[in-house]
């Protein structure tokens, strides 16, 4: 298998893991800390109506899983990728930042986890995630 392909093979594996963390931690967590009375988390609309009613542990599992799908992402493509393990890494980062900031665009959420989810949860997963793989 060439480099080229084994890295685009790397880079959809990279962003699959990431997405299924990603979900898997967002579909498990209404069931671990329930989301405030009349508010449907499957909706957007009710979602960004119900936010001023989530308390800070309503956002535990929405930054886990920003947190770690893009640390499985990153993981995922950097024991994969043929070479430039550490760029790919942070590229699946930058990918999952894009999809952070688009979140931050259209569901307001508090300053304080907007910032925190921004900053900590996408580029520095990335980055532990090339170092996590023993490949950079």
């Amino acid at each position: 298998m060439t480099p080229l392909v084994k890295n685009i093979l790397a880079v959809v594996a990279g962003i699959a893991a990431g997405w299924i963390v990603n979900m898997g931690l967002i579909i498990l967590s209404g069931s671990i800390i329930p989301p405030p009375e009349g508010v449907d988390t499957t909706n957007m609309e009710s979602l960004a109506e119900g936010m001023q009613m989530f308390s800070p542990k309503h956002f535990i599992f929405p930054f886990l899983a920003h947190a770690l799908g893009s640390l499985a992402g990153a993981f995922t493509v950097a024991k994969i990728a043929a070479n430039n393990h550490l760029k790919f890494a942070l590229a699946i980062g930058a990918f999952f930042l894009i999809g952070g900031i688009m979140m931050v665009v259209q569901l307001p959420a508090p300053f304080w986890f907007e910032a925190l989810d921004l900053i900590v949860a996408y580029i520095p997963m990335g980055w532990l995630g090339a170092k996590m793989s023993g490949k950079t």
